[in-house]
């Protein structure tokens, strides 16, 4: 199972690199999924790390028949668009090509965030307005949360 926590701030070099920490690459079974990545521009205009195999299922997850034909040619079209297979450097940097940071509205401060099945890579003040917007919220859902397992739980005993 991949469960990506945890978020890291990090700087795009002069070079358009920035550092994937070693603490979020850790956290991948490269024999699971795959030793390098696809970057994907998701939802929200977010750029997505996806480790390579776990993403190749998400590619090949609507199949043929499962929605309207144009919906699917849509899908295929913008999901296989949008990504590329990439490597990280020796020194597990990535290269961001401008177009996809421009798509993505990058600047050079970063804030790269484990989001269960792939990384997230925000502006840093982007994410830091996300989490003032929506932390009530996750408060709310993470008490919710804890309330059925702690339910689920007692009634096991």
């Amino acid at each position: 199972m991949l469960l990506l926590t945890g978020e890291y701030e990090h700087i795009i070099d002069d070079k358009s690199r920035v550092l994937i920490s070693n603490k979020l690459r850790s956290q991948i079974d490269a024999e699971e999924h795959g030793s390098n990545f696809y970057l994907v521009l998701g939802a929200n205009g977010i750029l997505c790390l996806y480790p390579e195999k776990y993403f190749e299922r998400l590619a090949l997850a609507i199949a043929p028949g499962t929605t309207a034909p144009d919906e699917a040619v849509g899908f295929e079209r913008m999901s296989f668009a949008l990504a590329s297979k990439i490597e990280l450097d020796n020194q597990g940097r990535l290269l961001l090509n401008e177009r996809l940071r421009k798509r993505a509205g990058l600047k050079d401060q970063v804030t790269l965030i484990g989001v269960r099945d792939h990384i997230e890579l925000w502006n840093s003040e982007n994410w830091e307005q996300y989490l003032t917007d929506n932390m009530a919220q996750y408060q709310k859902q993470m008490s919710q949360a804890r309330q059925v397992v702690l339910q689920k739980e007692s009634r096991e005993l």
